[in-house]
């Protein structure tokens, strides 16, 4: 549950960020008439996000207890970890210029006679971004446990996000953006660690690798991966009650390299704000 919150609540803010941008050009320019075209582009990107979800998904329980089935949950997670790793470090890097190349994509495509058409497609390509960002993620958190704690901490992640735009509509520059997306970006990184877990498990399991594969021990005892908190543990940290010794050296690794590269970049875009 926690996992889909934050990538909601992460996405989301992002999401609104650009809606924001969007509508403060249309009011700066004087096209108030394209907040229309704005509307209908988000509404799209959800609902193609939403459809793409369901049918990958309805797809991968066709195959329910079959091998095929342990391939695509497979390859969602190394597709779920690649995605959010590279977006994590993007968002990091070039949050504060979006605003000023979102503005400028809009400008380049209306100055080429796209009017309304052209907003549409700027708003749809942006928030289906996003969207699919939190698609991707949800489904492969979903594949690994079930829907309900990942559609309950999605409906929360949406409420956050209401609520996050609320505070910066009323308060503005009281909300630290950067310190939100600091905090958001590293707990997806260690949720992309847990998802390592899984995949290289399924890799495992499927014969696929067999080098450190033998379990290091076994703590179902004190805690069981199928328990309350032993699910909790393993989708937020990766907890594996047999973990094998590739497990543990893929985990540590992407952990190791993700938060170095993260605080690294953190680090040097606030030397760039001091020194600007």
């Amino acid at each position: 549950m926690l996992a889909t919150f934050a990538i909601f609540l992460r996405e989301g803010i992002e999401a609104s960020i650009i809606v924001s941008v969007l509508m403060a050009y249309l009011k700066k320019t004087n096209q108030s008439d394209g907040a229309r075209a704005v509307k209908l582009g988000v509404v799209a990107a959800l609902v193609t996000a939403a459809l793409a979800g369901t049918v990958i998904y309805e797809t991968v329980h066709s195959y329910a207890g079959t091998r095929m089935q342990t391939v695509i949950e497979t390859a969602s997670y190394a597709i779920a970890v690649i995605f959010l790793t590279y977006m994590t470090f993007w968002m990091t890097k070039h949050s504060k210029d979006i605003p000023k190349a979102l503005t400028a994509k809009v400008a380049e495509a209306q100055s080429k006679g796209g009017g309304n058409v052209a907003l549409f497609i700027v708003a749809f390509q942006a928030i289906a971004r996003e969207s699919l960002e939190a698609m991707v993620f949800t489904l492969a958190i979903v594949l690994a446990n079930g829907t309900g704690g990942p559609a309950v901490g999605a409906a929360l992640g949406v409420i956050g996000t209401i609520f996050f735009a609320v505070l910066v509509y009323r308060f503005g520059k009281r909300v630290n953006l950067a310190v939100a997306f600091r905090a958001l970006g590293a707990a997806l990184l260690v949720f992309s660690a847990a998802l390592i877990v899984d995949m290289i498990e399924n890799l495992q399991s499927l014969g696929w690798i067999k080098v450190l594969s033998t379990p290091l021990w076994n703590s179902s005892s004190l805690l069981n991966e199928s328990s309350n908190i032993g699910d909790i543990a393993h989708t937020l940290l990766g907890y594996a009650a047999q973990p094998t010794p590739l497990e543990i050296i893929a985990y540590v690794t992407y952990l190791v390299i993700g938060v170095s590269v993260f605080n690294h970049l953190t680090k040097a875009k606030s030397r760039k704000v001091v020194s600007s």
